[in-house]
């Protein structure tokens, strides 16, 4: 998509247009049913991970930033194989990376259930295959990438549980993959919501997801 602004801008021009292009999709925000299957919190603090991707990276990180029990989110990029990849390789859509977001969480204080339920129903659109919104191509696709086996089941049942429910009037595409290496984005990448607030992207796109996540989940908001 970046293809489409004029060669004459200087590249300083060049990059926020073309981030501001790259990245749209406002969220799913549909209201869903807890996992029937979850783990319990941890009886004490610790630190575990989790690797989600649904679109541009800008709208999951902030999510997740504001998600009780995290302690960091991420942006980045997983499910290639070239090493340190970059944002303009990754979207040239032929790395098979996608956008994603390392999230460090207690799971003393929320479950990997619970996120799940934020990725899927405030996050993104899990049912629109290989983009979210105006942006088209694989590094743009619905994927969670699990780190162990308790992940990959938790993820696959509840994927089954919206599906047989009916939660969504299409599919959902979402992918289920190893997380085999995670890549931070670049600097500029990091934060971008509380960076940059007032930018319309941000404004139409992202501010909107975090509000709905605000609304849903008040008790995991923070």
């Amino acid at each position: 998509m970046r293809s489409i602004i004029p060669q004459l801008f200087t590249l300083a021009a060049i990059v926020p247009v073309a981030l501001a292009i790259a990245c749209g999709n406002a969220g799913a925000t549909v209201v869903l049913p807890d996992p029937r299957e979850n783990v319990a919190l941890a009886p004490k603090p610790a630190r575990d991970t989790a690797v989600f991707a649904g679109g541009c990276f800008w709208g999951i990180q902030a999510v997740f930033q504001h998600v009780k029990g995290v302690i960091s989110a991420t942006s980045g990029y997983a499910g290639g194989t070239i090493p340190d990849p970059s944002y303009e390789l990754v979207s040239t859509g032929s790395t098979g990376y996608a956008e994603s977001v390392e999230v460090i969480y207690d799971p003393s204080v929320v479950t990997y259930g619970d996120l799940l339920k934020v990725f899927f129903s405030v996050a993104h659109d899990p049912t629109e295959l290989n983009f979210q919104g105006p942006d088209h191509g694989t590094q743009y696709r619905s994927a969670i990438f699990y780190a162990n086996a308790a992940q990959e089941k938790l993820a696959k049942s509840y994927i089954a549980q919206l599906t047989q429910a009916k939660a969504f009037k299409e599919p959902i595409v979402t992918q289920v993959t190893p997380l085999t290496k995670f890549w931070p984005a670049e600097s500029y990448h990091q934060d971008y919501l509380n960076k940059h607030p007032t930018q319309p992207y941000i404004v139409i796109n992202d501010i909107p997801k975090v509000e709905a996540l605000k609304a849903q989940y008040p008790a995991l908001y923070q």
